[in-house]
């Protein structure tokens, strides 16, 4: 119900209701509007004189656009909105996949939800913090993101954003794929000239040709309208929550019990145990990094901060459940085939007849299809938009989201648990904390919650955001420190460097940790140096 709602209002234009921001040609015109709860603390409402504005929004014809601010008629998304968004966000198979990884890296499945549980509180403090502004002033993240980097700047953390949505998107349409091909003749799938997988490519050619084939299909639906998709997602969630329910009472009935299986030692122990912990925390809290960036394109429909910090809570609860579901499935694989088999797809494809891998293709599809528009396609093609709103429209930005998910070549970064945690995770993780740290110093410790909203919209020199250029170079430098200790550890892990110091290692390691408090200190320190805040436009 929830991501139908979202997505139904930040994928639908309201063209009349919105805000409008005008120019006036002198402050007295300017209206006040009333002091908002917990944020801001002083809101400012000063104009340059004559400034010329951005675009308020992107397009989805040739009369709307969706970055203006939301007006209160339109923000009634409720606590209940928000948590049920987050069951379909986390019922799906990728997060089955990363539970499942946690026991093929060694970890048993008590290790493996303490470790999700406290990520994922982590993940909780982040998303309520960068959500706040959104709900006080009905702000989406490529907007809100012009106050920290600069009017022109936002749109460098709004496409590193957007390509690693995209990564994703290639991730849930490969999943979906290799769904689809379960649903092949049994001769099909043993023809081994289209099993092996093409040089250069990576993939077999039936593979890839079922990957093609979903993924057009969701193109399809994304391209033609959004109407069946909120129908579906109205009933995705508890739909899913009935399947996870049912593998996992099959795990219970093949397996004797739970038991046996919370029971099992941990093949990581001591020191062995804190060198896959760390990896794994930091994979974990990448996983939803990228949403916790731009959480405020859903936030910002919420009725009030209590609705959006009460609904978000449910993160650590619903992931911590299913994750339980997932670890507790992938450790009764050992018990019952001998061996851990952590991808659910595979899982699927060895148990039940033809009516089970039917319903088997239906979960995972519905999980993969309102995943990926929710997560993986608003914000990328938002970013896309917000880039060029004369040029690009919502579809146009969803296809160029669909077409780079191709090239990120899923298959590679699903090949193991090793590449999906250590490469895919932490790598992208590097990226996504510096923008959070930088974001969130800049927002409560710089501006200490001021902000500014109709300056966000102008690009006049004497705008607060304007900086250097519509640069704010503070920013950037401080997301490059960031990102700058990872790099020898991510071209390590992927085999360009063949030896580099156990520091970066250690760094890569804790990659969203180490990327956010560096880029958010040097941030700090930056404006402190220049004066301690960022200036404001005189009245």
């Amino acid at each position: 119900m929830a991501v139908s709602t979202a997505m139904s209002k930040a994928l639908t234009a309201r063209g009349p209701s919105h805000i409008r921001h005008r120019l006036m040609a002198t402050s007295s015109q300017q209206p006040s509007l009333p002091r908002q709860p917990l944020l801001p603390r002083r809101p400012s409402l000063t104009l340059a004189a004559s400034p010329r504005m951005l675009p308020a929004r992107p397009r989805l014809s040739s009369s709307e656009s969706d970055l203006s601010p939301t007006p209160p008629s339109e923000r009634t998304m409720t606590a209940w909105d928000l948590a049920s968004l987050w069951i379909g966000l986390v019922v799906g198979v990728p997060s089955y996949y990363l539970a499942g990884s946690l026991v093929d890296l060694g970890m048993s499945a008590l290790q493996g939800v303490a470790t999700v549980a406290f990520a994922n509180l982590v993940v909780l403090a982040c998303l309520v913090l960068t959500a706040a502004p959104a709900v006080t002033h009905g702000l989406p993240f490529p907007v809100l993101a012009r106050a920290t980097f600069g009017v022109r700047g936002a749109h460098v953390p709004a496409v590193i954003r957007a390509l690693v949505g995209c990564g994703w998107f290639g991730i849930e349409s490969w999943i979906g794929g290799r769904a689809v091909f379960l649903l092949l003749p049994s001769a099909l799938k043993s023809y081994q000239p289209l099993l092996t997988p093409v040089p250069g490519l990576g993939a077999a050619p039936l593979e890839f040709a079922c990957f093609l084939a979903f993924w057009a299909a969701q193109l399809s639906v994304i391209m033609n309208g959004m109407e069946g998709i909120r129908k579906l997602e109205r009933y995705s969630a508890p739909i899913l929550i009935v399947l996870t329910s049912a593998l996992l009472a099959w795990a219970y009935v093949s397996a004797g019990g739970f038991g046996r299986i919370l029971s099992l030692p941990p093949r990581l122990t001591g020191a062995e145990f804190w060198k896959v912990f760390f990896p794994a925390l930091t994979a974990n809290i990448g996983f939803w990094a990228t949403v916790a960036i731009n959480i405020p394109d859903f936030a910002r429909y919420a009725r009030s901060q209590a609705d959006q910090v009460l609904g978000q809570a449910g993160l650590p609860l619903f992931m911590g459940m299913f994750t339980f579901a997932g670890l507790a499935v992938t450790s009764s694989t050992e018990v019952i085939f001998g061996y851990i088999i952590s991808d659910p797809i595979e899982l699927l494809g060895r148990i039940g007849g033809p009516a089970t891998t039917v319903l088997a293709i239906f979960g995972i599809s519905l999980a993969t299809i309102t995943t990926n528009i929710a997560a993986n396609v608003v914000a990328p093609a938002n970013a896309f938009v917000s880039m060029s709103p004369r040029r690009f429209t919502f579809a146009q930005g969803a296809l160029i989201t669909a077409l780079l998910g191709i090239a990120c070549q899923p298959w590679r970064l699903l090949s193991s648990s090793e590449s999906f945690v250590y490469t895919w995770l932490l790598g992208y993780s590097a990226l996504m904390g510096p923008i959070g740290g930088v974001i969130l110093a800049d927002h409560y410790i710089v501006r200490r919650t001021d902000l500014d909203v109709d300056a966000l919209y102008s690009e006049n020199r004497e705008s607060p955001y304007y900086f250097q250029g519509g640069f704010n170079v503070a920013a950037m430098v401080a997301m490059a420190a960031g990102v700058a200790p990872i790099v020898p550890g991510f071209l390590h892990k992927v085999g360009l460097l063949p030896s580099v110091s156990e520091a970066f290692v250690t760094a890569y390691n804790n990659a969203w940790f180490v990327s956010f408090l560096i880029a958010g200190t040097v941030y700090c320190l930056l404006c402190c140096r220049r004066g301690g805040e960022v200036k404001y436009q005189n009245s």
